[in-house]
């Protein structure tokens, strides 16, 4: 079997999917094909695998050539030293993990300078062999004839000796690593206890409730096990393993799996206290490590996931397109910023009011919103969530210029990143940083995913211990997300900014530039053939782009759709069956149905799941797939953390989701916290079963933390 079906094999083992599909999806990641592209564009190649299935194959197909590329590297390496007989190549063909093969590797891996190192340099391997057959009867005697070489200089130094090497070999053993690993995984416990002289500083941190804790690695939740790493690591807490009973169970069973049947009593004496000594000072440390890292490897999946998650809910927010926009960023000493943005998010006048503390001049702030709301025919207000925010949204509302239901109050999380970012200043460039987060607030409204693309995915504060996860694998997520994000709803390649634009699947940053600087020399884009002409963008960037390009109002109307240019041809056929042109087609239901989509894909005229997205897309051409099921405002349900009592029902919104629970968002300063053992009376393994970011929930207070301004929720209805 060569490498390539080994690595299909392999991939197919990990996804659970056909070796076939398998196949043809690695082929097309090589050839350059993005996730979105082969999910979308190549449904009859891969089995119409999804998004995630795509992506799944995608990450196996990076961890099996790197396991491979490990099992080649092993196999030389220990070919050179002279010890790959048969059966260590046999074990190493059949390993299917990291572990495994490491675990293969670590009798013949570089060492450090080692007590088994020395006694080796002494010559005392010989006799450490002679104590593994258990024949000895006379371990002195054994032993004597080594007494004077190398400066051994009595039996006892040479028993030492030779235990160290066989403890050594002991702690190599792939049988007693798995023994010890599976110990560890069944049984062990994470113990903590406050650091020395720390018992105070732990009291007032975050981290106060893990003063004196303790939970069973098997059941750890990825979300303390980050909370303890963060603790240890700022120097609170002492984190360590325990077993039970100390350990004795685990050394019996390692003794019991090591050295010959039957030995001679002096000789099993050796034997056993050489395994004891193993276990403790090199096996438990060795797996300790490796269970830490498989614990860290699991948390921050979970953590990376559940960001990912949010951040799709984020930017997949319903635009509010079609309105006229008063955006506020709010601020107490140097007042609120305010800004009149049109539809398509373009800034026309700016100012700043000062209607909350110190200077409460609400005339004055009346005056100025009104005047911009007749200038510019402002019909909708987006107010920033941070500092002075309520008190702003009060003014507002109280001001009768514009209806409640028309008061947004809408996230500011990393709006400064933005104000202060190349992109903001080549905005906006005569224009202050706080005017440039008034914007962005405003266009967050008007478009979710047009704005937030702008900014480092790390900076829209949702999730859970971000710092504390894998950074090279959370920017891979996340930026996979936001591509993944921008391709399901499809860019309007005359109006997108060259952030938005460099997310599109086959585009990236330097196209991107070159499409914004065609488009300013040449005007909009009529047809999306005309994309050819941008500098550097060849026939693979058009194949991989274009279907994900919209051009509303051009000279072709299937180039406003998710329809690939390389399927018009087969559109026209379409049409033709039914006896009409192509221009007939779209949003004519009916018209569609009719079409025998199993006749044609019988008659090899094109393939069924192709065709079936294209009536698809047909049926509702240039749509958005973005959902916009309530546009009333929030409104709160108390003024300030002091009006909340314990048993009181509140209105909230989810802002943030993590493993433990949910954010709620109940309209004043401080969010709520609400545990996922009181989100449901089922049993769920996720809070995102049953809550998104952004849901209107109704709440009850079940605590509340005056000193520390926690709240604590429990769920009483979501919509």
């Amino acid at each position: 079997m060569d490498k390539d079906d080994i690595i299909i094999k392999g991939v197919a083992a990990k996804t659970g999917l056909p070796e076939k599909y398998v196949a043809a999806v690695i082929k097309l990641l090589d050839e350059g094909a993005t996730v979105p592209f082969i999910s979308r564009y190549r449904k009859e190649l891969t089995g119409s695998m999804d998004e995630v299935a795509v992506r799944a194959v995608e990450a196996a197909l990076k961890a099996q050539r790197e396991l491979e590329a490990r099992r080649d590297f092993i196999r030389e390496a220990i070919s050179n030293a002279g010890a790959l007989d048969a059966k260590t190549a046999e074990t190493l063909d059949k390993a299917t993990t990291m572990t495994e093969l490491e675990d293969v590797y670590a009798p013949y891996k570089p060492k450090k300078r080692t007590r088994a190192t020395i006694a080796r340099e002494k010559g005392l391997e010989p006799l450490a062999k002679l104590l593994m057959t258990g024949r000895p009867e006379d371990l002195a005697e054994a032993a004597a004839r080594y007494v004077g070489k190398h400066d051994v200089k009595d039996a006892a130094e040479a028993l030492s000796g030779a235990s160290d090497i066989i403890a050594e070999w002991a702690s190599e053993s792939p049988r007693l690593r798995n023994i010890t690993r599976n110990h560890y995984q069944r049984t062990a416990t994470l113990a903590c206890t406050p650091a020395k002289g720390k018992d105070e500083d732990l009291k007032g941190s975050q981290f106060a409730q893990y003063a004196d804790f303790s939970q069973s690695v098997r059941r750890m939740p990825s979300h303390q096990y980050l909370a303890l790493r963060r603790a240890e690591s700022e120097g609170l807490v002492k984190v360590k393993y325990e077993l039970p009973e100390k350990g004795a169970e685990l050394r019996d069973r390692l003794i019991d799996n090591f050295g010959p049947r039957y030995a001679s009593k002096e000789c099993a004496r050796i034997l056993d206290s050489a395994v004891e000594d193993a276990a403790k000072r090199l096996l438990q440390p060795s797996v300790e490590t490796e269970v830490s890292a498989s614990l860290k490897e699991e948390a921050d999946k979970v953590a990376i996931d559940i960001f990912a998650g949010n951040l799709r809910q984020l930017l997949l927010g319903a635009p509010l397109k079609g309105h006229r926009i008063l955006a506020i960023d709010p601020g107490y000493r140097t007042g609120c910023k305010v800004v009149a943005l049109d539809q398509q998010g373009n800034l026309l006048d700016d100012s700043v009011i000062y209607p909350v503390p110190p200077r409460n001049d609400f005339a004055g702030a009346h005056r100025t919103i009104e005047s911009l709301i007749k200038k510019h025919r402002l019909d909708t207000v987006a107010i920033g969530n941070g500092t002075a925010s309520r008190e702003t949204e009060k003014f507002v509302k109280g001001s009768g210029l514009l209806p409640e239901k028309a008061v947004y109050v809408v996230s500011e999380n990393g709006a400064s990143v933005y104000s202060a970012s190349d992109v903001a200043r080549k905005e906006f460039p005569d224009k202050d940083v706080t005017v440039r987060g008034a914007v962005s607030i405003g266009r967050r409204l008007i478009d979710p995913l047009a704005e937030l693309v702008k900014i480092d995915p790390k900076s829209i504060g949702v999730g859970q211990y971000q710092h504390d996860v894998d950074q090279a694998k959370l920017k891979d997520m996340l930026d996979y997300t936001v591509m993944s994000c921008v391709n399901a709803v499809g860019v309007d390649v005359n109006t997108a900014s060259e952030q938005l634009l460099s997310y599109v699947s086959g585009i990236g940053p330097a196209l991107a530039k070159n499409i914004v600087a065609y488009r300013a020399a040449n005007g909009d884009f009529r047809t999306r053939k005309e994309l050819k002409k941008v500098p550097r963008l060849g026939d693979k960037a058009f194949e991989l782009s274009a279907g994900f390009l919209r051009i509303p109002g051009g000279d072709e109307p299937l180039d406003n759709t998710g329809i690939h240019p390389e399927s018009y041809a087969l559109v026209k056929e379409m049409a033709k069956s039914i006896g009409k042109d192509v221009k007939e087609l779209p949003a004519k239901g009916e018209l569609l149905d009719s079409i025998d989509v199993k006749g044609l894909a019988a008659k090899g005229i094109g393939g069924l799941e192709t065709m079936t997205d294209i009536i698809a897309e047909l049926k509702k051409p240039g749509r958005d797939p973005r959902t916009d099921d309530d546009n009333e405002a929030f409104t709160p349900g108390v003024e300030d953390f002091d009006s909340l009592t314990e048993g009181m029902t509140l209105p909230g919104i989810v802002n943030n989701i993590t493993a433990f629970g949910a954010f709620v968002d109940l309209g004043i300063k401080e969010n709520g916290l609400l545990h996922i053992s009181r989100i449901s009376k089922r049993r769920i393994s996720s809070v995102g079963e049953v809550l998104k970011l952004g849901q209107r929930i109704e709440v009850k207070v079940i605590d509340i933390d005056r000193p520390r301004k926690r709240i604590s929720l429990e769920l009483i209805h979501n919509s």
